[in-house]
């Protein structure tokens, strides 16, 4: 009897296989919270330090115009608003292109549309964000100087960069969004004697209204921290801009120009590593506020 009643409570294989998955899930966890941690710590040190060991203004270097770490002066609201404005561009003219093309994709073409689109727009995201640069520099910069004038170089060009990219992920996820809606409501829109383009407008958009604005959040926040593409066509000038066709720079294309010609340590580094905390914050923000969106369409 006793042998029978250990060999009952003996713990068996699945229990310990369940066991050692848990270990390795919960160590799993602890290395990338630990991972997060270090950089979120790491960054905000290195960001602050402008501040803590070099006691430069917080306000002078949000709101001061005048970039010149060789001489001291290290207003960033140049960079801050051309980074805001390159994004704010590119994601209000891929999001109607990208509502358009999933509308397209899912309630008027073909299945087999989709089929064969899907794949190409995976690929076009999949695309480095250098080939875009290239792009950008041999076909979009001479396109824009032919039209406008000037040097092609500047807010216009990073735009229509930043458009490119982002459009493929925008799309993506747009269509996603306009699939998940369930057929049923399609059916009853129908039944009640509504057109098609009142169905679309009237059931389908707004029951896809979050996922739809996260998709848009997700592709301006990839176009806030891109870096290579932008500082490729953008020209790199650290004035406040005065136009679309003015050169600029933002905090990304200042930050790969820049980490390589400093010194660590020094006020012109520790300024570099302010933009970069900069960049943390808002990425925080992006996240933050797709999370509501997703949260606001759940319920």
């Amino acid at each position: 009897m006793d042998n029978l009643r250990k060999e009952l409570l003996r713990p068996s294989a699945e229990s310990k296989q369940e066991v050692s998955g848990k270990v390795v899930s919960y160590f799993a966890i602890l290395l990338i919270g630990g991972l997060v941690g270090t950089i979120l710590i790491f960054l905000t040190v290195k960001g602050i330090a402008l501040f803590t060991g070099n006691h430069f203004s917080l306000r002078e270097f949000l709101t001061g115009v005048n970039w010149q770490p060789g001489h001291h002066h290290f207003g960033a609201l140049p960079m801050i608003t051309t980074s805001f404005s390159v994004t704010v561009f590119s994601g209000l003219v891929a999001l109607p292109l990208a509502l358009v093309v999933a509308i397209a994709i899912t309630e008027m073409l073909p299945s087999r549309v989709y089929k064969f689109f899907q794949p190409v727009i995976e690929l076009l995201v999949g695309i480095p964000s250098v080939v875009y640069g290239y792009l950008g520099l041999t076909v979009i910069v001479p396109q824009l100087r032919q039209m406008f004038g000037g040097t092609g170089f500047g807010i216009l060009a990073a735009t229509c960069v930043l458009f490119l990219m982002i459009l493929p992920t925008m799309t993506s996820m747009t269509i996603d969004s306009l699939r998940a809606v369930p057929q049923s409501y399609r059916q009853a829109s129908t039944g009640l004697g509504a057109t098609r383009w009142q169905t679309i407008s009237r059931v389908i958009l707004p029951s896809a209204k979050s996922g739809i604005l996260t998709a848009m959040v997700f592709g301006m926040a990839r176009a806030f921290g891109e870096a290579l593409a932008v500082q490729m066509v953008i020209g790199n000038t650290t004035v406040m801009p005065k136009g679309v066709m003015e050169s600029a720079a933002t905090l990304t294309s200042v930050l790969t120009t820049g980490i390589g010609n400093t010194v660590m340590g020094t006020a012109a580094n520790n300024a570099l590593w302010s933009l970069a905390l900069i960049l943390l914050i808002m990425s925080l923000a992006f996240n933050l506020l797709i999370r509501l969106v997703s949260r606001k369409g759940v319920r």
